[in-house]
């Protein structure tokens, strides 16, 4: 089969901030605009489709990460919306570390809070670029500017806005495009918005032109060639500024930032063209690094081509009451067929793939292949977990697990009844296989079953799904 979509028009990105800040509602508008669902979900009515669990629904929080993919300018954007809460921290640092680019969403009142500063940092651990999208510049009190001011004291960044809000609160209409020099205006209520776009009036011209000189002076610190035009004084065309701030971008230099409505459809579409525009494909990364399992101290290389050896990090894994284990991966190179035979460095087994899916949220599309680049699921894998890496037998490589940080909160558990025993140790077992951060351990004193979590809502949910989907009454405390 050959490729549906070149490497260089595949982009693999994760939503990620603070609870509440809007992550889900933009991934919501993302996948309407790209024509990959015909209705918006909402979070706060529970119709959102990434947060399709029950319980994710009746709080109108993301629990867990969901995958999905879309299409847009003839490129194939794969999506994990992130969960925002410090209790689920484990499904963003696995997420990250698979992803290649990632927007940071940004509250356009509250700024920098103080998860924002965490997914900030487990970004920076894994050398992800990112974009910074300011959201929510229709509440009172939203002000683009001190966000940005916020963002470059709080997490030190180098921030480069390539727009200027028009308006704010009520009054948020539109954007000046400071790269391509233009005014995009809002026309029309709900989804079906229309993007009107004019000249930028005269009023408006000195600050764009502020605006896209400070975001030139930025993209010439990481482009010798564009210093050399700026120092020069020759003309720098939109395209030339695009491709050196995507640049700066991908080398981590600096951050792109622009702003939006998401609840109110306004900014996502400019925010999808952004994604082509300055996030990486998986060719402009450097190679993926791992071990030789058989030669101690050996580092190994893997590009990201068809052609390389399979080389692919399981980062998720998650129980499905209709085809059991769903081993989520993220092929780095080679091709992984349907049935194939692929080897697992950690347990030193081969295991067979009897499925290979495309996920989106908890919707399944059979595929027959996946290729270098690709984010999928896998059925038939009974001994792999997060962090295991698949790979070619014949050209064993191991590479780097996401780390997960140690658990905070613990407290005991005892099944109600005699019948809920072993139902009880089953449904620990398979939630502890799903959940890096989950532990349980027995009491030898007490003889009592502990748990441990990332917190207090993170063992709550936890309990709750046992009941749910397990069927298991139990007793905390």
């Amino acid at each position: 089969m050959p490729r549906r979509y070149p490497l260089e028009k595949t982009r693999n990105i994760g939503i990620m901030a603070h609870i509440d800040a809007g992550k889900t509602t933009v991934t919501e508008r993302v996948l309407y605009y790209s024509g990959r669902v015909h209705r918006v979900g909402e979070v706060h009515e529970g119709t959102a489709t990434m947060d399709y669990m029950v319980q994710e629904r009746e709080r109108g929080i993301t629990i867990t990460s969901a995958a999905t993919a879309c299409e847009w300018g003839g490129y194939r954007i794969n999506i994990i919306d992130t969960p925002g809460h410090v209790d689920f921290t484990a499904e963003v640092e696995r997420s990250l570390r698979v992803l290649d680019g990632a927007v940071a969403v940004f509250c356009a009142v509250a700024g920098v809070q103080p998860q924002s500063e965490t997914v900030w940092r487990q970004a920076d651990t894994y050398r992800v670029p990112r974009i910074a999208f300011i959201n929510k510049m229709d509440r009172i009190g939203a002000d683009f500017d001190r966000a940005l001011r916020d963002i470059r004291e709080k997490l030190g960044a180098v921030v480069v806005p390539v727009q200027i809000p028009l308006g704010h609160e009520d009054a948020f209409e539109g954007v000046i495009d400071v790269v391509r020099r233009r005014m995009v205006r809002w026309e029309g209520q709900g989804v079906d918005l229309r993007q009107v776009i004019s000249d930028i009036p005269d009023e408006w011209k000195d600050r764009a032109e502020d605006v896209r000189h400070d975001a030139l002076e930025a993209a010439a610190e990481v482009d010798e060639r564009l210093m050399e035009k700026y120092v020069h004084e020759e003309p720098i065309s939109d395209d030339e500024l695009v491709a050196a701030l995507r640049k700066g971008t991908v080398a981590n230099a600096l951050y792109v930032a622009m702003c939006g409505a998401a609840l109110r459809n306004r900014g996502v579409r400019l925010l999808l063209d952004a994604v082509v525009d300055y996030l990486p494909a998986p060719i402009d990364l450097p190679a993926i690094a791992g071990d030789d399992p058989r030669r101690e101290g050996k580092r190994l290389e893997r590009e990201p081509s068809d052609d390389e050896p399979l080389a692919a990090l399981a980062f998720k894994v998650l129980s499905d009451p209709h085809v059991g284990r769903l081993t989520f991966v993220r092929v780095y190179s080679g091709i992984v067929k349907a049935g194939m035979q692929v080897f697992n460095t950690r347990t030193e087994r081969k295991e067979r793939l009897s499925r290979l899916l495309e996920m989106h949220a908890d919707e399944r599309t059979d595929v027959e292949e996946l290729r270098a680049g690709d984010i999928g699921a896998v059925i038939g894998l009974k001994q792999t977990t997060t962090g295991d890496t698949l790979c070619d037998p014949k050209h064993p490589i191991a590479l780097m697990p996401a780390q997960f940080p140690e658990p905070v909160v613990h407290i005991a558990i005892e099944p109600k009844t005699k019948a809920d025993q072993d139902k009880l140790s089953e449904s620990l077992r398979r939630l502890s296989d799903e959940d890096p951060t989950f532990r349980v351990r027995a009491n030898e004193e007490t003889g009592q079953t502990i748990i441990a979590g990332m917190g207090e809502l993170h063992l709550e949910i936890l309990v709750d799904r046992m009941q749910r989907e397990f069927g298991v009454h139990a007793n905390v405390g």
